[in-house]
């Protein structure tokens, strides 16, 4: 996924350019909607819908991974995490102590272990606000542990933070100088949300610990995984997993795990992650943590098995995107992930005797588990390389495995020169499918419903991998929807769709928006994870063809005044003039005197030094200055822009009306990777035009930016950089109907993302049973689920229905009805 994000705030209805009558009275909006039964749409896959888990929010360790000890095998660094030492997440107890990486460890990958000087004691403090654990409930403790004594006491106690004890203690003897596991289980008799594990060691002497470990006995299908985590995916239906990622799979050193002088910030290698979790690598997480790999691959291929979902894993191609964007030029290194992928391939599905095949047997799985997909790559951003990588992939992949659909890419965005030359590149290679991501406005899903109408049906197919509109607000779920209603009408290309990212906990957020939300004793689900799983548990068996009416609008020239910024990065401005299209000046500023005329945001530090608007904190993000008028139209913005220093290049607003709703000329974005013109709504942004231009530092450039209409021609240096027009609408009303076989029934999929009631006339034109059922969502726009409070849930009705009858679609929110045909 992008690497660049932002705290995002609501794109409310009036993104839509619908008017909305001040008095607030309820209204009603015409439609029509003619249902073709007669003829058949596009066959829709069972696998149409899924999820996508990454490593990100802490989705792994503390949480779909139940372990409840954090650093369990105090294998944190400062590598991972600038703040981290190998006891994160530990405190002393009693008696002295130090982590070691020595002799004595455990094994060449499990290299750090904790050595205490006897009597001694530690505690481990888990994730949120401690180690959850219920009345009644079971915990399994382990560790592995060795003593220079003939024998060791050890106790593991779970206790609240005064250290009152929460149920019985394990009592445990160490017996020699060899490791040696050690377990018990831990019975609470009190619930708590802020509990802390407390293992002391008694006598003297040494006693080294590693992989202390308590999980709960109650785990989803006994395999190890939060039963509420899991469930809530599991009740989606999805009819796949991709995993692991995500940037975790295209950053950092391709190399291996070569002790013990190894590259911490790896790319996730799968033969790192299975087999004894002791044995296992630790890793860098690309998100500022650290991943234990407790759940790994076989892990992995065991939930999507478990929740009835295909697998699809993604492995690296060797070169790095997210924002690094680097090609690792070592032929032998690509023969050895070229020969890794094939070896997945035999994990997955190669027989109990095969080499790989043994090791999925040993770890407790002897059936294959049916791999058919497989992506090499995310988010490349250097298409030529990208593709010389996985050409390699995929022709060795099918001279051994003509059966598995190799999966490209598009790069990290909808459009732009990246995303343009990765499609040519894989239709020219004849790839099966390739895989797009976006993150977007809401008014961008709502404008392109239509986006996959005129895509080749007979080249590669779509997976839609990663997408999702830039908050967890309703109105952003409702945008998703009316989005959704086109990948199905076009089922035929859109093959593969994934919501991303699935979990966070809400404690270690590196990027929101998410589907479902937790911390250490309660899960939730958002308004887009109650839209996913109405179209996941709805989705019939083929389209069947449909048209609708639209809502009246108007689309206005853009209007706004105009803005500086800064990402990141430091810069001057100078010399700041806008003229109207008949030549009149509106506004100028040469900075020879005060920045009385700019309107700050209050981030960044922006000061007239010498004659020239600076904005001199390199660290800042999104240092936003306006001036001028929201009114004006038809203009012609020029300024002079130098970047002085830091990872990106700057930024020239136009079109701006407040702080969440303008246009930004962002060049030298994405740490100076590319260029391109964003379109803010409420807060969220899209890209309406992008190149891979970037800026050089002390270089000052001539920006000149002309607004005519809803048209945009933007110039640098004098030259023509590119040109767009803003015309598309944003239409709040949307629909697609299926047909499920098993059922015999027509499912009705309605959006209505509006303020307004939409009072629709539905022509059937055949014979159907006099009531169906609806299942609906409706709410504000505004609001959000948490875990007090879940306003957007489903409500199950049934309604009057005919071959032609009249329903009215309630005011922001999605419908379904379920009309049986009596024909």
């Amino acid at each position: 996924m992008p690497t660049k994000h932002v705290l995002l705030s609501a794109a409310l209805a009036a993104a839509l350019l619908v008017a909305v009558p001040g008095s607030g009275a309820a209204v009603e909006t015409d439609y029509t909607l003619k249902i073709d039964t007669a003829h058949r749409g596009p066959a829709i896959d069972d696998t149409m819908y899924g999820v996508f888990f990454e490593d990100i929010n802490r989705a792994a360790d503390g949480g779909l991974y139940a372990e409840l000890v954090q650093n369990r095998s105090f294998e944190y660094d400062p590598a991972d995490n600038a703040s981290y030492t190998g006891m994160t997440s530990w405190a002393p107890h009693s008696g002295t102590m130090d982590v070691v990486d020595d002799d004595g460890r455990m094994n060449e990958r499990n290299r750090r272990h904790l050595r205490l000087g006897l009597p001694a004691g530690v505690i481990n403090s888990g994730y949120n606000s401690g180690i959850a654990v219920q009345e009644g409930r079971r915990y399994d403790f382990s560790v592995w542990a060795r003593t220079d004594q003939a024998a060791t006491p050890l106790t593991a106690t779970v206790t609240d933070p005064a250290g009152a004890a929460l149920g019985e203690p394990v009592r445990i003897e160490v017996r020699g100088d060899g490791w040696t596991r050690y377990t018990g289980t831990v019975h609470a008799r009190k619930s708590s949300t802020t509990g802390r594990l407390l293992v002391t060691g008694g006598g003297t002497g040494t006693l080294r610990l590693d992989m202390v470990s308590l999980m709960p006995q109650d785990t989803f299908k006994g395999h190890g995984l939060r039963r509420d985590l899991a469930e809530k995916v599991a009740a989606l239906k999805p009819g796949f997993v991709r995993f692991p990622g995500g940037c975790l799979v295209n950053t950092g050193s391709h190399y291996g795990y070569d002790a013990p002088n190894y590259e911490r910030r790896r790319s996730y290698q799968w033969k790192d992650t299975i087999g004894p979790v002791e044995q296992r690598a630790t890793n860098w997480n690309f998100w500022g943590y650290n991943q234990s790999y407790g759940l790994g691959y076989f892990e992995y291929f065991q939930f999507a098995e478990d929740i009835g979902a295909m697998p699809l894993p993604v492995v690296p191609a060797l070169v790095t995107g997210c924002g690094q964007n680097r090609a690792t030029d070592d032929p032998a290194l690509l023969r050895r992930h070229v020969q890794d992928t094939l070896d997945l391939i035999e994990f997955a599905n190669g027989p109990a005797d095969s080499t790989w095949g043994r090791k999925r047997a040993e770890m407790g799985h002897p059936e294959p588990f049916g791999l058919t997909h497989l992506a090499v790559g995310n988010e490349e951003n250097l298409p030529d390389e990208f593709m010389a990588r996985f050409t390699q992939f995929r022709d060795a992949i099918n001279a051994k495995h003509p059966d598995i659909t190799v999966v490209g890419n598009s790069g990290p965005d909808d459009s732009g020169g990246t995303f343009d030359r990765l499609w040519q590149l894989n239709k020219q290679a004849g790839v099966k499918m390739v895989d797009e991501h976006y993150y977007n406005s809401p008014s961008w899903f709502l404008e392109n419903n239509n986006r996959y109408d005129s895509y080749d049906r007979k080249g590669p197919k779509v997976f839609l991998g990663e997408y999702a509109s830039q908050d967890n607000k309703f109105f952003n779920a409702l945008s998703e929807a009316a989005f959704m209603t086109g990948l199905e009408r076009n089922a035929d290309v859109v093959k593969l769709a994934s919501y991303a990212p699935l979990l966070a906990n809400e404690d270690y957020v590196q990027w929101r928006p998410d589907m479902i939300w937790f911390n250490n004793h309660a899960s939730w689900g958002s308004a887009s994870y109650e839209v996913q799983k109405l179209f996941m548990n709805n989705v019939g068996d083929h389209v069947v063809p449909s048209t609708a009416s639209a809502t009246p609008s108007t689309l206005a020239p853009i209007t706004g005044a105009i803005g500086l910024s800064t990402w990141a990065t430091a810069a001057t401005y100078d010399d700041v003039r806008v003229t109207s299209a008949s030549g009149q000046t509106l506004f100028s500023d040469d900075f020879s005197g005060t920045d009385a005329q700019w309107t700050k945001s209050g981030r960044g530090a922006w000061n007239v030094v010498n004659g020239a608007y600076v904005q001199s904190d390199a660290t800042a993000e999104d240092t936003l200055v306006t001036a001028g008028d929201r009114t004006w139209r038809d203009y012609t913005l020029n300024v002079k822009a130098t970047k002085q220093s830091g990872r990106e290049g700057f930024l020239v607003a136009f079109g701006v009306q407040d702080t969440g709703n303008y246009y930004w000329w962002n060049l030298g974005g994405w740490n100076n990777t590319q260029s391109a013109v964003e379109k803010a709504v409420g807060g969220g942004k899209s890209t309406l035009i992008s190149n891979g231009t970037a800026i050089e530092t002390g270089r000052t450039y001539d920006v000149r930016v002309e607004v005519r209409g809803r048209h945009v021609a933007l110039f640098l240096d004098g030259q023509k950089w590119g040109e767009f027009t803003d015309d598309k609408l944003a239409e709040p009303f949307r629909q697609v109907v299926t047909r499920d076989l098993a059922t015999g029934e027509l499912v009705v999929k309605v959006v209505n993302a509006q303020d307004n009631a939409a009072r629709t006339k539905i022509d059937l034109g055949v014979p159907v049973a006099s009531t169906a059922r609806a299942t609906v969502l409706q709410g504000r726009p505004d609001d959000v689920n948490t875990e007090f409070a879940r306003p957007i849930r489903a409500r199950t009705e049934q309604v009057r229905v005919a071959s032609s009858f009249t329903h009215t679609f309630p005011p922001n929110s999605v419908t379904f009805l379920r009309i049986r045909s009596r024909s």
